[in-house]
């Protein structure tokens, strides 16, 4: 155990690598949020819709109207000082807050790449990322270390294997497998991309995109870990990731990922990179070739800290699990399907009309769901467990605010998943303003009649 301990954990190793993680990450995420802001999302997707689904326990986390803007400005201005490495522990921690809020504000537009930058960016809170090629190891030569403890650069591999892995396990289901599911369902929307269309049309190139995909995700963490492979590992990560940013709209995450797997490659490597920066912007990069070693001490901030990496990495090795706790099958009730890196596994499509019932007078009608969500908004909401409830309850105050007393709420909702016809999804017997989010299981979705062999 020392032996591993003092190897993967306190054994002094070259900075290089984590500052290159840091410019690298800074840059990608001022890029993303530039990106957001020019397309118009933020005015689309936080602004103008008139409800926001919330996550269960960040109910009181909304957009701020036209403030919201100000969040995105802060988060930029935060990724460009991480980037900088300049005043850099205060820069990452309020990346990390209003990205995180950001994330917050709408259930809706959940995706598995936000959730890792910012389990990402708080990692980054206890690394030392501005040791070395940094302003602050500019100003500040006592703080400048040229050498750090292994874990800090440990860590984040392991983050990485772990995304990577988990995404793989989740892949290891009949559907995926045996089904080609969802991209046969997918794929035929891509024909005419250029080199690539031609192929798609054969089902057994879905069937190879399929397995392909699980065996890389599962292999790919200990193909990086090995010099002799890694090369051949970091062709295949970008060939992946290229590939799957021409057929899906996946935005940023594919470059993200590819800058970031470079942290598993020798200091020599880095230290090539950052000389290149240094010639690029004329930094004297031998400056912060000082040789001091940020020694890993046992202290009390120091044992704090460690403690609170172990129990980070215990919850996220933990958390994809969470889900066995559940009855019925996941994909069907999604009971621990976010945070849990199963990343396009399943196609659904839903509808969802509710009906608004008067206890009292025993009237009734149907509600327009266009006059209070937006289309993305009715979509993600007709087939999620979750949303559905939440929806629910927000037409029972707006009703009731309306002047109509004592509210019913039920749904007529039926969801197709992975190219089975749609079926019967929340029982309509049951009065949803009368149920409660919590994380139980929601006995009122009607159990899935197929089965999804699997992890």
């Amino acid at each position: 155990m020392k032996g591993f301990f003092g190897k993967h954990i306190s054994a002094p190793i070259e900075a290089a690598p984590l500052a290159v993680f840091r410019i690298l990450f800074g840059v990608m995420m001022l890029l993303g949020i530039v990106r957001f802001w020019s397309y118009g999302w933020i005015e689309k997707l936080y602004i103008q819709p008139k409800f926001f689904f919330s996550y269960y326990g960040f109910e009181w986390v909304k957009p701020l109207g036209v403030y919201t803007y100000l969040i995105f400005i802060i988060c930029g201005l935060s990724a460009i000082f991480v980037a900088l490495g300049y005043k850099y522990r205060m820069a990452i921690i309020v990346f990390f807050l209003s990205f995180t809020y950001i994330e917050l504000m709408d259930k809706t537009t959940y995706l598995n790449h936000y959730y890792f930058i910012s389990l990402l960016s708080f990692l980054m809170i206890f690394l030392p990322a501005n040791a070395y090629f940094s302003l602050d190891a500019k100003l500040n030569p006592k703080k400048a270390f040229q050498k750090i403890p292994a874990w800090t650069v440990n860590g984040i591999k392991l983050m990485l294997g772990i995304v990577y892995f988990y995404a793989g396990l989740a892949k290891l289901n009949s559907d995926w497998l045996f089904e080609a599911m969802p991209l046969k369902i997918w794929l035929p929307s891509k024909f005419d991309t250029p080199l690539l269309g031609q192929f798609l049309h054969e089902e057994w190139v879905q069937y190879a995109f399929s397995w392909f995909g699980a065996g890389y995700d599962l292999a790919i963490p200990f193909l990086l870990l090995y010099k002799k492979t890694r090369p051949f590992a970091f062709l295949m990560v970008v060939v992946f990731h290229v590939t799957t940013r021409v057929l899906f709209p996946i935005g940023m995450f594919p470059y993200v990922m590819i800058v970031s797997t470079l942290i598993f490659f020798d200091s020599s490597f880095h230290h090539k990179l950052l000389s290149y920066v240094s010639g690029l912007f004329r930094i004297p990069k031998n400056r912060f070739d000082n040789g001091q070693v940020l020694v890993l001490t046992s202290n009390v901030k120091t044992n704090s800290k460690l403690v609170v990496i172990a129990v980070f990495f215990a919850v996220q090795l933990l958390m994809p699990w969470r889900y066995l706790a559940y009855p019925g099958e996941l994909f069907w009730t999604e009971e621990g399907y976010r945070f849990s890196w199963r990343v396009m596994l399943m196609e659904k499509s839903g509808y969802a009309q509710f009906k608004v019932v008067s206890k009292d007078s025993g009237r009734w009608f149907y509600v327009d769901n266009s006059d209070f969500l937006t289309p993305f908004q009715e979509k993600q909401m007709s087939f999620q467990p979750d949303f559905i409830l939440e929806y629910a309850h927000y037409l029972k105050r707006h009703f009731e605010k309306d002047g109509h007393k004592n509210v019913q709420i039920f749904v007529d909702c039926r969801v197709a998943l992975n190219g089975r016809l749609s079926t019967t999804y929340i029982d309509p017997k049951v009065d949803l303003a009368q149920e409660r989010e919590s994380f139980e299981h929601k006995s009122w979705i009607i159990p899935f009649t197929d089965e999804i062999k699997g992890i």
